[in-house]
């Protein structure tokens, strides 16, 4: 058992079962939980609008990409090579923000974990 486990296992020892169970809400979350945490919460809609924009601009993406071995010329080659450009920046600032907001959770989540802990620790200093 590592010491991490340890200090969980006390912490819930000192936690009551209604606390117990909110803690064990707040347990670290896999990368799936953490793809489904962000469409959660008041900002969730934008996030799936979001996510809709990124399909069109992926889309837009591998149309761009066909489009560029089609033409001969360097000019369309060029225009083209700007749309593929364009496009997989759309792509990865996107991503970018979505990473970003599984990391402000993640953070959330951890800071509610140690109110938690510090609330009980209090409560049972003033006992």
């Amino acid at each position: 058992m590592s010491t991490m486990e340890d200090i969980d296992k006390l912490i819930k020892e000192t936690l009551t079962e209604e606390e117990s169970k909110f803690y064990d809400e707040l347990d670290e979350q896999g990368l799936w939980g953490s793809i489904g945490s962000i469409f959660n919460g008041k900002l969730g809609w934008l996030v799936l609008i979001i996510n809709i924009i990124n399909l069109v601009a992926f889309g837009m993406l591998v149309y761009c990409l066909i489009q560029f071995f089609k033409v001969t010329e360097t000019n369309e080659m060029l225009k083209w090579g700007l749309g593929i450009l364009i496009s997989f920046m759309f792509n990865a600032m996107i991503k970018l923000y979505a990473w970003m907001q599984m990391d402000k959770r993640a953070i959330l989540r951890e800071m509610k974990r140690l109110e938690l802990q510090v609330s009980s620790l209090a409560s049972k200093i003033s006992e």
